[in-house]
């Protein structure tokens, strides 16, 4: 890695490393310094949640994620050795999917290391066919974090501002879905707690049907040129109800009818991983932070 590279290179080009064979890596120290992360632990939260993400994608951890040192210097003038991480781009796209999006630099990572990133993640049939029911919820609720992000940004080129604009148009779309239902309906419906999130208690099915939605409902937004709330309202309400009459024609149960999971998504990364740390395919080096100066 130069230390005069131009200054258009973008920040995360600037801190690739390559061997003489080829092979490219990313320092997660470097890495977190520059999507402006102040604290280790933190930005150590995000990169666990990444290698749960990589193993649930089919990916060996190990092959994506090594656990290494680095020598720091304290306030004292000694030197230590912490904890840090040799990264694939696999992995620093999985960790910023991860990292805080309210960082602008977070939406720029994620552009970065998407365009080699993305033939890599599971998204054929077939693979999804050979998943558990929890791995499936797992793959496609973050697929779906992805798409309402996508959809969030169709709607806003169409008129959809504020955040009870957002709402109202949401429910627009779960009422075509679910049969005239809200968001709340539906929170209401399955039992669940205040602050708890619908798409969290869904199984792979209802996950599929919604995801379709935000998918469909994003593209015919940009397609159409559909400009106007009650315009954008009305494009993804008629898209949820096109998907519900294709779930009946195919015999299928309605997505408000299908049963809700024992287990939130949340639960169940939180099982992997504690399950990863067992069996050791979590790489954590095990140094501390060292102390502030």
């Amino acid at each position: 890695m130069s230390d005069e590279a131009p200054s258009h290179i973008s920040p995360f080009e600037r801190i690739r490393h390559a061997t003489e064979t080829g092979d490219e890596n990313w320092s997660a120290r470097e890495l977190m310094e520059v999507l402006g992360y102040a604290k280790w632990q933190r930005f150590r939260e995000a990169i666990q949640r990444a290698v749960v993400a990589c193993v649930n994608s089919g990916q060996e951890p190990a092959d994506h994620f090594t656990g290494t040192g680095k020598m720091v210097t304290l306030g004292s003038g000694a030197r230590r050795k912490v904890e840090d991480f040799h990264l694939s781009r696999y992995a620093c796209y999985l960790i910023i999917q991860n990292a805080d999006p309210s960082k602008e630099i977070v939406a720029l990572g994620q552009t970065y290391f998407a365009v080699q990133t993305r033939r890599q993640e599971v998204s054929d049939a077939e693979a999804l066919a050979s998943l558990t029911e929890n791995q499936r919820r797992l793959l496609l609720r973050e697929r779906l974090a992805d798409h309402n992000t996508e959809l969030a940004a169709a709607a806003q080129s169409a008129g959809v501002i504020t955040s009870r604009d957002f709402a109202i148009f949401q429910d627009h779309g779960y009422m075509g879905l679910y049969g005239e239902l809200k968001a709340r309906d539906i929170h209401q419906r399955k039992g669940l707690k205040s602050g708890q999130q619908i798409l969290d208690h869904m199984g792979s099915t209802e996950l599929a049907a919604n995801l379709f939605r935000a998918t469909q409902a994003a593209d015919k937004i940009r397609r159409d040129g559909v400009a106007g709330k009650e315009a954008a309202n009305h494009t993804h309400y008629t898209v949820g109800q096109v998907v519900r009459r294709t779930i009946s024609e195919l015999g299928g149960t309605m997505p408000e009818d299908l049963p809700t999971p024992p287990q939130s998504i949340q639960e169940l990364m939180n099982e992997q991983l504690r399950r990863l740390q067992q069996s050791d395919q979590l790489p954590l080096f095990g140094e501390e932070e060292p102390p502030a100066p």
